[in-house]
């Protein structure tokens, strides 16, 4: 998973997958990306950002289930009572967490949630039922995605057990794009 330099092999990919056929007229641009990053302290991860400053930011065709969100958009149910999101700051995790299975009581595990889904990842999009799908923008997963939702946080990739999948972007676009379910791991 290379999140430094994007291949033209595989941004070309993308694009089909995508269904970005419109000339790169629903990009953001590079100064769109790069006003993007200033503003939020990050350096998107490759090839995820090529792809919006050249090929498309955002798509209705997914993945996931409801659409490629706009770098700098949320989902409609997101919720307005969301802590501020601090892309800046390292994303927390670095293996699965099942916070329904933990033993111990809410308000402990609610200053440890927040940043969860607040901190280091941008959204990509959802799949419905509060299950959304992020790219991990700082810290030690950075490039992963993972797939956050009101029970736990998992991210993906084959070498997590989870998923047939590569890691990283590509990978799960290429996942999305062969029709498999998310989990398909046996």
């Amino acid at each position: 998973m290379n999140t430094d330099h994007a291949d033209p092999h595989e941004l070309a990919e993308l694009g089909i997958a995508l269904d970005a056929d419109d000339a790169g007229e629903s990009a953001l641009g590079w100064s769109g990306v790069y006003a993007f990053e200033a503003e939020h302290g990050i350096v998107l991860p490759e090839p995820y950002r090529t792809l919006v400053a050249e090929i498309t930011d955002g798509s209705f065709s997914g993945p996931p289930e409801y659409g490629l969100l706009s770098v700098a958009e949320m989902p409609n149910d997101w919720g307005d009572d969301r802590p501020a999101r601090i892309l800046s700051l390292d994303f927390p995790l670095t293996e699965a967490w099942l916070w329904e299975e933990d033993p111990r009581p809410y308000e402990e595990l609610q200053p440890l949630l927040d940043p969860v889904f607040d901190h280091g990842s941008i959204v990509l999009g959802t799949d419905g039922c509060g299950m959304y799908w992020h790219l991990i923008v700082t810290g030690p997963h950075r490039g992963h995605i993972w797939n956050i939702s009101g029970e736990g946080a998992a991210p993906f990739g084959a070498e997590f057990g989870y998923t047939t999948g590569t890691s990283g972007f590509l990978g799960w676009v290429r996942h999305w794009a062969a029709g498999k379910p998310w989990f398909d791991a046996p």
